[in-house]
């Protein structure tokens, strides 16, 4: 079996749809494929246990969750990955392993599949077994026995009689849990038991380690021991001969299958008289005849002893010390390695200038190249022409406007004349752009009054149409966000009750304080006018509306404007 299988991918995928990438890691780091965990996904969920928003119950789940499969490999990787992180991970993903009532329940497991199913499904439970002695270890400590700080002042080394008495009893049964994997050389036979073999080879080195320094600790406070202590401490040391003995037969295993002899501690055993002295002293306390010893023969037999384990602590130190400098030139080889990949793609990339759109000064090959900043708030030029650099002072001065006086408002039509005469009289509709039509609908309503008041008054007459009883226009548009120049959408003009009338729509705009004259006396009357409306919207976008033709009858003025009127009668359109 080799290659992800059908079902890594699906998982894979499913968790990619979830957008859990915790999840996804754990799967593709136990995947099918026999061989160990590959370093990036551990690198990864190392990293994950370092995130403060990471879910630490989350990652351990999906990992237990994993070793409910019943292939022999994903279960193996899911306890190489769990191990991995409890020993190079962040300390609370170990915490949270002790505070669980129950870790791996894989006892009974076994892999019918095959006949490497039914071997590796052995050291499967020998595994988590380990595992499930080493979380409870640091439940009863508070700290994992492989991390803690050694020599002289570390923490087995100070520890008081009551304490150490209970502690090494921890040691021994995480040390027996690991050397219960009892695998040999010609059993290594693939990359998921030999990755899962040399985390264990890394653990029992300082385990061995820290349960070297609390035997030492031991023996320098047995003599003044009382008689249960003493007893407790004798048993303790015989023990730690016999594990002593495994843990040497534990290396010999690792040297056969490729491991460095630098890597493998010397292990040196105290004298043989020590474990005398130590009887005899005992035996002293319970009163039974003993041979005859001086204090100076017991010091010298127990200074003997210290010294072989202190070598043997300073050996495991040696290879603990070599395995860190390690991994620190892995990762400088790594970072080095990232480094010049880096360089080399930056080396492909072409040099460009330095010039940046945004600025409008830049230096390139010394010299200083100024290009006109462009002002978004100015009004933009009818032709497309390159920005140049002013030449004069008439350039600097702001495009000027003539100021002209919005009569009409429709569109422009070829052959129209319109102005003013000589006393600023109305004689025909102004030709004007459509931009013009939507400046005009924003002025003051005083600015469309000329003059001529007469004129205008026929004018507004004229637009409004009151002698057929219609407006002008048929659609009134208002500007959005344009306030009323009233009191409000809801407010009616106050008029006297004996007449009413609406109040006049120019172009869309109501003008309530100009009520319809009674009569109109223009001086000249123009035969036909144009109106036009305002451009109505449809989606978005402006559409002007096809001119309305409003045509009058010219009228005359007699000289008294309050007598009768001769001829024909006055007719408003």
């Amino acid at each position: 079996m080799s290659g992800q299988s059908l079902t890594d991918r699906i998982t894979a995928a499913q968790h990619s749809v979830t957008g859990s990438a915790v999840s996804k890691t754990v799967c593709k780091a136990t995947t099918h494929e026999v061989m160990g965990p590959k370093k990036k996904h551990l690198d990864y969920l190392i990293q994950c246990t370092n995130e403060m928003n990471v879910n630490i119950p989350q990652l351990a789940d999906s990992l237990f969750e994993r070793t409910t499969n019943s292939s022999w490999v994903v279960v193996f990787k899911s306890l190489i990955t769990t191990h991995h992180l409890m020993v190079y991970g962040n300390e609370r993903f170990i915490q949270y392993l002790a505070s669980r009532n129950t870790l791996f329940n894989l006892s009974n497991f076994l892999d019918k599949s095959g006949l490497q199913g039914y071997d590796m499904s052995t050291f499967i439970r020998r595994y988590s077994r380990y595992l499930n002695e080493k979380a409870v270890s640091y439940r009863q400590v508070a700290f994992d026995f492989t991390k803690v700080k050694r020599g002289a002042d570390g923490v087995m080394r100070t520890m008081n009689t009551e304490k150490l008495l209970k502690t090494v009893p921890i040691i021994q049964n995480q040390m027996d849990a690991l050397l219960d994997f009892n695998v040999n050389s010609n059993e290594l036979t693939n990359g998921v038991i030999n990755a899962a073999f040399m985390l264990l080879f890394k653990d029992a080195i300082r385990l061995f380690a820290a349960y070297n320094e609390g035997i030492i600790n031991l023996l320098e406070k047995y003599f003044d021991m009382k008689k249960n202590q003493c007893k407790e401490g004798l048993d303790i040391y015989k023990k730690f001969l016999t594990r002593m003995t495994r843990i040497s037969e534990f290396l010999k295993v690792a040297e056969q299958v490729g491991i460095d002899r630098g890597d493998i501690p010397d292990l040196s055993q105290a004298p043989s008289s020590l474990l005398d002295a130590l009887e005899q002293h005992l035996a002293s306390l319970e009163g039974k005849k003993i041979k005859d010893s001086t204090a100076a023969s017991r010091a010298t037999t127990l200074s003997n002893a210290v010294s072989s384990l202190a070598s043997t602590g300073l050996s495991l130190t040696k290879v603990d010390e070599r395995e860190k400098q390690a991994a620190l030139e892995e990762e400088q080889a790594r970072l080095k390695a990232l480094k010049e990949q880096r360089l080399k793609e930056l080396a492909k990339k072409p040099h460009t200038s330095l010039t940046t759109a945004a600025s409008p000064v830049s230096t390139a090959a010394g010299s200083i190249m100024t290009t006109p900043a462009i002002d978004i708030f100015s009004t933009p030029s009818s032709s497309n022409s390159t920005s140049k650099l002013p030449n004069d002072l008439l350039d600097l001065q702001p495009t000027f406007h003539p100021s002209v006086h919005p009569i009409s408002t429709g569109p422009q039509v070829g052959g129209t004349w319109g102005g003013f005469d000589e006393l600023g009289g109305l004689l025909k509709p102004t030709v004007t752009s459509q931009n013009q039509n939507l400046l005009v609908a924003k002025l003051p309503p005083n600015k469309l009054v000329s003059d001529d008041l007469d004129s205008s008054l026929a004018n507004l007459v004229g637009n409004l149409g009151i002698g057929n009883g219609t407006t002008k226009n048929d659609v009134n548009w208002t500007q959005p966000g344009e306030k009323k120049l009233t009191g409000g959408s809801n407010w009616q003009p106050k008029v006297a009750p004996t007449t009413a009338w609406n109040a006049p729509t120019i172009n869309g705009m109501h003008f309530p304080q100009y009520a319809p004259p009674v009569m109109a006396y223009p001086a000249t009357t123009p035969t036909g006018m144009m109106g036009y409306g305002m451009p109505a919207q449809m989606g978005g976008v402006p559409v002007m509306t096809q001119p309305t033709l409003i045509y009058s009858q010219p009228i005359m003025r007699p000289p008294n404007p309050f007598g009768p009127v001769s001829g024909a009668q006055i007719q408003f359109m």
